[in-house]
C-alpha cells in the first residue's frame, strides 16, 4: 500500500495492459497533488529558461551579456518547475523544515531532463552549489546535492566551497546582484560542468559559481534548477 508524500492519501495504482505486462515503479504522489505542480512549458529564454515570447534573450540576461564581467559565464540554465504556491509550500517544508524524504516528488522527472540534455558530446560533471558550514549543519543536508543525486551520482564533484553563511533568501535582489562572490576553489575541473541548484532566481550565485569555476579552467558552466523563480 503506498500513500501520497504530500497529502498521505492512499493511492490506488491504475490497471492498465501497460502496467498488466510491463511493471512500473508506483508514483510517490497523487495525481491530485502531481497536478499542483507546474512544469516549465512554453517559450523560454535561450539562457535562463524564462517564459519568453520571443525565445530571445530576456531583459535581465541581455543586461548579463552586456557586462564583460559576466558575459558568457552561464552558457544556458535548464529549470524544470514553475514557483507557484504549491511549490513554495512543499520547498519550505523540504528544504527549510528538513523533511528530505520530499525529493522523491521530483526524482523521476529530474532523472528524465537530466538525461535529455546529455549527448555523446556533452557528459558533464555535476557540481551542487555547496551550503556553509553552519547552513550544512542547520538544515542536515544539501538540497542541491540531493537534486544531483538524482540524476547520476558517480558525476558528483565538489569543488567549491562556500565561504559566507549568509540567507540567500533573506536577500533583496540589489543585494544579491552587488555581493561579493561567497564561492573559493578546492580544486580545478577542466571538463564542461552542469551547476545543480534548487532555485534560479537573479542566476547571480549560479554565474559566481561559473566564474570561480572558468578561471580555473572550466571550459563551460551550464546549470540545472529544480525551480525557475
Amino acid at each position: 500500500m503506498t500513500h501520497c508524500l504530500w497529502c498521505d492519501i492512499e493511492i490506488i495504482p491504475q490497471i492498465t495492459w501497460e502496467t498488466f505486462l510491463i511493471y512500473q515503479n508506483p508514483s510517490p504522489i497523487c495525481e491530485k497533488c502531481d497536478s499542483m505542480l507546474q512544469l516549465l512549458q512554453g517559450t523560454r529564454c535561450l539562457i535562463c529558461n524564462r517564459e519568453h515570447p520571443s525565445g530571445g534573450l530576456c531583459f535581465d540576461c541581455e543586461r548579463w551579456e552586456q557586462n564583460p564581467q559576466t558575459k558568457g559565464l552561464l552558457t544556458t540554465n535548464h529549470s524544470l518547475y514553475t514557483y507557484n504556491d504549491s511549490m513554495k509550500e512543499i520547498m519550505a517544508k523540504w528544504k527549510f523544515r528538513g523533511d528530505y524524504v520530499l525529493i522523491q516528488m521530483f526524482q523521476e522527472k529530474i532523472n528524465k531532463a537530466y538525461k535529455k540534455l546529455l549527448s555523446k558530446s556533452y557528459q558533464p560533471i555535476l557540481v551542487p552549489i555547496p551550503l556553509s558550514e553552519e547552513r550544512s549543519k542547520e538544515r542536515g543536508f544539501n538540497q542541491a546535492e540531493a537534486i544531483a543525486e538524482c540524476m547520476d551520482p558517480k558525476r558528483i564533484q565538489h569543488p567549491l566551497q562556500r565561504i559566507t553563511s549568509e540567507k540567500q533568501s533573506k536577500k533583496t535582489r540589489y543585494d544579491r546582484l552587488h555581493s561579493q562572490n561567497p564561492f573559493t576553489i578546492q580544486h580545478s575541473i577542466t571538463q564542461p560542468v552542469l551547476l545543480i541548484d534548487d532555485i534560479y532566481t537573479t542566476g547571480s550565485t549560479l554565474r559566481q559559481a561559473a566564474a570561480i569555476l572558468k578561471s580555473n579552467g572550466c571550459p563551460e558552466v551550464r546549470s540545472f534548477t529544480l525551480i525557475r523563480g
